[in-house]
């Protein structure tokens, strides 16, 4: 370095997850760190530092890349406890969602929130997420189905990143379900997400990328192109539920439209894997909602790590199907019922996940040039993270380069 760091973090360990590793997390014992302008400057071992203004001492604590959450539709009113309660009564979730409860219920509650309504139940959510080490945050909309209720959601999503300390990307998801305006008219609704909904929505610089439903609960393979073809056309990266319930080959789909992301995957075919594997396609893991539903069909794990399709863990928090805010229990849950190694869990929180949110140039990696968002923790060594169920054991969190402590009460809104 030519001028001196604005912070030097020293005393550390590293996990860089820089992924050509040989131990998967590229792990640097007895490091240091330096950060200017809010970037890594350098990194490497300690008694090799550069000179700093300000000299952080790690005491020993393992330093990764901030974790990324890189599918929730934690913006959203209401609460589905009701449901839960119905689905261990006996009742399905494409029973209760037939009989106008499911995304439908929550529909209801979000068409009649305002912004303020929306960040008051959605804050302290997203602060239960940051108090893991989250820094990278993807907030989806699609339980407002009109252009109105759409937009505040996405306004909510915003204002998150300004109210607290974490980067947000969102999702328009407008194809989530079909709206009762729309009953029976599902090409209608399409034709109307496409031509107006979503260019508005564009416009207003409120949408990061754009998200459907491919199910047979949700909307089909040709309603999904024509929304991908819309939002392709406004030069917005696509990503899609794939195969959650059915296989509906919707992991071709998005792979053909080059999309960062296929998520849930448990019906996922060789076909779809070799499609993934051929575009880039990130394959998004979503073990809160497998669990939460009681599935017993596990994405085909093995198949995508032979295909070198990178994955990723996400909380998938929602009020319905997957009401977790942690991040590491996710990444537990990946470990145990689906067989990831710590490694990979890692990587799928960090790395993998920032690539499934198309920022992987910018985060997800301890490289030099990356944006400082570095979490320190508290443990023996990296998979001590996906290990533990319930347990926190995050020192501090840093934000470019700022240093603050990983529990933050969010204001009133």
């Amino acid at each position: 370095m030519s001028e001196a760091a604005d912070l030097l973090f020293t005393n550390v360990k590293l996990a860089t997850m820089v992924a050509t590793a040989a131990d998967g997390y590229g792990a640097l014992e007895d490091a240091a760190l330096a950060v200017k302008d809010g970037r890594i400057a350098w990194l490497g071992a300690r008694r090799d530092a550069p000179a700093a203004a300000a000299t952080h001492d790690c005491g020993g604590a393992w330093m990764t890349p901030g974790l990324v959450d890189c599918h929730t539709h934690i913006v959203h009113a209401g609460n589905r406890s009701n449901e839960w309660e119905a689905r261990l009564n006996g009742a399905s979730y494409e029973d209760i969602a037939r009989q106008g409860g499911g995304i439908m219920s929550t529909v209801r509650a979000t068409r009649e929130a305002d912004v303020d309504a929306l960040l008051a139940q959605s804050l302290p959510r997203v602060a239960a997420l940051l108090a893991e080490g989250v820094t990278t945050l993807e907030i989806k909309s699609g339980y407002g189905l009109e252009f109105a209720a759409e937009e505040r959601m996405l306004r909510a999503a915003r204002q998150v990143a300004q109210r607290l300390p974490v980067r947000v990307a969102t999702t328009f998801l407008g194809a989530h379900a079909l709206p009762p305006e729309f009953a029976g008219r599902a090409d209608d609704y399409v034709d109307a997400l496409c031509a107006d909904m979503l260019p508005r929505l564009a416009a207003l610089g409120l949408v990061d990328a754009v998200d459907a439903f491919c199910e047979r609960i949700g909307f089909t393979n040709a309603q999904t192109e024509r929304v991908f073809a819309a939002a392709r056309a406004l030069g917005l990266p696509v990503k899609l539920h794939a195969e959650q319930l059915s296989d509906q080959g919707g992991a071709e789909l998005v792979a053909r439209h080059g999309g960062l992301s296929a998520d849930h995957l448990e019906y996922l075919t060789p076909a779809g894997i070799d499609a993934m594997a051929r575009a880039g396609t990130v394959a998004v893991l979503l073990p809160g909602a497998y669990y939460f539903l009681r599935e017993t069909t596990p994405p085909p794990i093995a198949a995508l790590r032979e295909a070198g399709v990178p994955m990723a863990v996400a909380t998938d928090c929602n009020p319905g199907t997957s009401p977790m805010t942690s991040l590491l229990l996710a990444m537990n849950m990946a470990c145990t019922l689906w067989r990831l190694t710590p490694q990979e869990a890692l990587l799928g929180a960090t790395s993998h996940a920032a690539r499934a949110l198309g920022l992987h140039a910018e985060i997800g990696t301890l490289e030099a040039g990356k944006r400082a968002d570095l979490a320190l923790w508290d443990i023996a060594r990296p998979a001590d993270l996906a290990y533990a169920m319930g347990f926190n054991p995050c020192r501090a969190v840093v934000n470019g380069g700022i240093v603050r402590p990983p529990h933050i009460t969010p204001g009133a809104a």
